[in-house]
Formats: structure tokens, C-alpha cells, sequence
């Protein structure tokens, strides 16, 4: 199966790509986003705190807990509240945002942190805040995929956000025109090992609302789409995995020797007991798939599921 050849957008904070739009005058360039995934992702920069006409440089800007009311304040000057304007200038790039395939957020700030913001209620913040913008950005699209890039470097989590970012697009091209009950369900199948192997009783619960009867396509496409986005947060695990590839191996039940047998069996063992990446079985099975099609799991993108480019695999 082979992944889009075509960028795709996402959302980015600015001064990870390296634009001096910081309240220091800085920015905080980030080298795996510019050097790699740009050449997969067209990037569509901004700044909200620059969008609501804070200067640069500029006083910073922090969370504070008002009786239990989040504020956005300066850090000298508490009476500079850029609350309500974060959260307009949110709402007011709606009209670009809903053609975004993914968001990456800058952690920590007050404006776009996605999780873990300081929030200052005494002389000791706390942990436990959202940017103002992030927060509605993520109340507008609760289905769009958004990171951190400091999370990215995990490199579960960059894969699994940017599996995320490769399914969500395709859902957008799906939904670009009228969709049928067969388009659902054709994606579901193409996407179906994906799902195993991340939540096999998601999987199920997917089966079960696709073969119930439907009224109204779009409530359910919408439906489908929030569970599978929910199913995905959910990271994949060796043991799924290990799972899904007994699972794709069987269609080579009728095809392959007993020796290639063996080898599969041991190579997908040796990967569940951390010994192998993922991209050895997959690789493998891919190999036994060219010799022997099979139409099902040559439309699914289990095996592929991004770019290989981008050696996601290699270290899963």
C-alpha cells in the first residue's frame, strides 16, 4: 500500500521553525522538524501570542490560577489578561485550521503547551495547565492529532502521532465528497490491523457500531471517527503487535513452506521479547506477500503505514 506522495498540512507553533517571534526575540528551532519532516509535511506556521499584537520582544506571559479561574497574565504586570484574546484568535483561524491534518504544539507555553503548562497559584506552579490557544484549538478539532515537539522525541510517540496525522488524512480525502456505508466500511478494513494493534477491544467496538443500522451517514462517519482517533491515543504494544502479525501471517497459511513458517513464528517471537524491531516481521512479511498476493492485505496499511523514508518502524 502505498502512503501519499503529497505534503501534508500541519499546523505548527512558529519559533519551532526557527522564526525570531519569541517574547526574548528568540525562536526555538526545532532540527527534526525542518530537517526531516518537512520533506512529508507542509507546515502552516503561527504565533497567537504575535496574532493578538504582543509585541517582540515583550513582557512574557504565564498561567495563573485566579480562584480557580485559569487567566493568561503578564509575569510582572498581572494586568496584561491576554485570556479571552488567545482564546478568540483560536476561533478566528478556523478557516485554515480545519484543513490541517495534525497540529505540533511548543510544550511549555502558556499560549500552546498541550499539557504540563506551569500554572502559578502561589509561589510553587504547578504542572497541570493548557495554553490558552492549544486549549482551544483542541475544543474546536477534538479529532485533529496534536503534539508537542518535545514529546516527539519519544519515539513511540512520534510514531504514533504521525500514523495518526497519515489516517487522519486519509479520512479527510475519504469525506472530501459524499461518503457511503461502503467507503466506511472500506476504510475499516484497510485499516483494521492498525487498529488491533493498538486496542484490540476498540477494534470490536468498532465492529459493532459499523453493523448497526444507520439513519443518517454523517452522524456515524462522525462517530466512527472520534472512536478510531480515541483507539489510536492509545499506544500500540509488542504484544498487539506481535498479535496483528500472527494474524496477517495466517493468510500465508496455504502458500508458504513450513520452514518460512518457522521463520515467521520465531522472527515475530524474537520481536515480542524486544529482540528484533518491528520493521524485521513486517519487513518479512512483506517479502512473502510479494510472492504470494493477497488483495485484503494489499490494501491495508498495516505494513505500510507512513512513509518507510522515515524509519519509524526501526525503532518500535
Amino acid at each position: 500500500m502505498n502512503n501519499e506522495l503529497i505534503k501534508i498540512k500541519i499546523g505548527v507553533s512558529s519559533c519551532l521553525l526557527g522564526e525570531n517571534v519569541r517574547f526574548d526575540s528568540g525562536h526555538k528551532k526545532n532540527n527534526y522538524l525542518v530537517n526531516v519532516l518537512s520533506h512529508y509535511f507542509e507546515f502552516s506556521p503561527f504565533c497567537p501570542e504575535v496574532a493578538i499584537g504582543l509585541g517582540i520582544p515583550r513582557e512574557p506571559i504565564r498561567l495563573v490560577n485566579d480562584n480557580d479561574v485559569i487567566k493568561c497574565v503578564g509575569t510582572k504586570n498581572a494586568e496584561i489578561d491576554v485570556t479571552e484574546q488567545l482564546a478568540d484568535v483560536a476561533d478566528e483561524q478556523q478557516h485554515w485550521q480545519q484543513a490541517l491534518s495534525g497540529y505540533i504544539l511548543k510544550k511549555d507555553s502558556p499560549s500552546c503547551g498541550m499539557e504540563r503548562v506551569k500554572v502559578y497559584k502561589s509561589s510553587m506552579p504547578e504542572r497541570n495547565g493548557v495554553g490558552i490557544y492549544a486549549r482551544q484549538l483542541m475544543t474546536n478539532f477534538p479529532n485533529l492529532p496534536v503534539e508537542e515537539e518535545g514529546r516527539l522525541n519519544d519515539l513511540i510517540i512520534r510514531e504514533n502521532f504521525i500514523q495518526r496525522v497519515y489516517i487522519y488524512h486519509r479520512w479527510q480525502q475519504l469525506t472530501a465528497s459524499t461518503i457511503s456505508m461502503a467507503d466506511i466500511q472500506k476504510f475499516h478494513a484497510q485499516h483494521k490491523y492498525i487498529y488491533m494493534s493498538h486496542d484490540q477491544l476498540g477494534l470490536k467496538a468498532l465492529g459493532r457500531l459499523l453493523a448497526e443500522q444507520h439513519s443518517d451517514i454523517d452522524l456515524l462517519a462522525n462517530e466512527y471517527l472520534t472512536q478510531v482517533m480515541l483507539l489510536l491515543k492509545n499506544k500500540a504494544t509488542k504484544q498487539n503487535h506481535s498479535n496483528t502479525l500472527q494474524h496477517i501471517q495466517g493468510y500465508l497459511k496455504n502458500f508458504i513452506s513450513a520452514d518460512d513458517k518457522q521463520e515467521l513464528n520465531e522472527t515475530i517471537a524474537q520481536y515480542r521479547k524486544g529482540f528484533l524491531p518491528l520493521i524485521v516481521p513486517i519487513t518479512l512479511l512483506r517479502h512473502h506477500f510479494r510472492k504470494y498476493p493477497n488483495d485484503y492485505i494489499g490494501d491495508s496499511f498495516y505494513l505500510s503505514p507512513h512513509p518507510g523514508e522515515l524509519m519509524l518502524l526501526n525503532s518500535l
